[in-house]
């Protein structure tokens, strides 16, 4: 790994500050280091920094790595779709399942996947397009989860389901979450979904606030294509890849989901996804040690 690209939380001055301080440090090492170049500049370096932008990273570093919570991993992550860029989440916010990396062990954690002690996992995303009236007028991409979402205005949607070209359900409440194995521990988590397994191929569908005590949470294999309609929408609905907003929708809308290609995020060796689950969700219970 001779290449390195750095991006950061933006608008936090303690990533800022981080990013100059491992900017610095890496070029003492003698690699090729490149910033973010949408970041403000207010971010930048006081040194000259080499800059691509995100979307050209993929292609031009060895390693990506990222200064910030889980949700800055996941809006540059989704440039690394199909790349086999590894990309490195150093953990700024709370929880932090992507990003779990400590940052008070920055640097000894950069300096082992530097001299390839390292363990790669490999998430597979989700792609999405939105038809109207025959027209696909919107496309993206996630790599948590694709939600369906009732507006700003407190009133609920309706929806139907199709699953392989076979109905599966038509419901009403807040809306819908279709989420990956890395997405499991998140949104759709909060929303009653369950845990899934990274080695797992599936998407969970969980409802948000459904109108019926009968819908409940579904596995699918992340081979089958889902498809939603919007069919009841008074007031708006809204479809939101990974936090992010990325059309407003209208009655009669289908959505289509798709399994998309993979990122690979990097770990240090020896990394337990169970010990990863107990600490960040503070389950309770030791083990008995006869």
């Amino acid at each position: 790994m001779k290449r390195i690209g750095i991006s950061v939380k933006p608008n936090d001055a303690r990533a800022f500050a981080l990013l100059c301080d491992l900017h610095g440090w890496l070029i003492e090492k003698g690699l090729a280091v490149f910033v973010d170049q949408n970041l403000s500049a207010d971010a930048r370096c006081p040194v000259s920094c080499e800059q691509l932008t995100v979307a050209e990273m993929p292609d031009g570093v060895d390693l990506m790595i990222v200064l910030g919570g889980d949700g800055t991993l996941l809006h540059t992550a989704r440039y690394f779709i199909g790349s086999d860029t590894p990309i490195l989440g150093i953990n700024l916010g709370r929880v932090g399942f992507l990003t779990d990396a400590p940052v008070d062990n920055m640097f000894e954690v950069v300096e082992q996947i530097l001299a390839g002690h390292l363990e790669t996992t490999r998430h597979f995303s989700l792609s999405v397009e939105v038809w109207r009236n025959g027209e696909n007028v919107a496309e993206g991409s996630a790599m948590n989860d694709v939600v369906l979402e009732r507006s700003a205005v407190p009133r609920m949607i309706g929806f139907e389901m199709t699953v392989q070209d076979h109905f599966v359900f038509r419901m009403r409440g807040d809306g819908l979450i279709l989420a990956t194995p890395a997405g499991s521990t998140a949104y759709a988590l909060s929303s009653g979904g369950p845990i899934v397994h990274p080695s797992v191929n599936a998407i969970s569908v969980v409802p948000v606030c459904p109108h019926s005590l009968s819908n409940r949470p579904i596995v699918l294999p992340a081979d089958a294509v889902i498809e939603l309609k919007l069919v009841e929408s008074r007031f708006g609905a809204a479809l939101n890849l990974d936090g992010e907003e990325l059309l407003q929708l209208q009655q009669g809308d289908h959505v289509i989901v798709r399994k998309n290609g993979v990122i690979s995020l990097v770990y240090l060796p020896g990394r337990n996804y169970f010990d990863v689950l107990r600490s960040k969700l503070h389950w309770a219970g030791q083990l008995e040690v006869d």
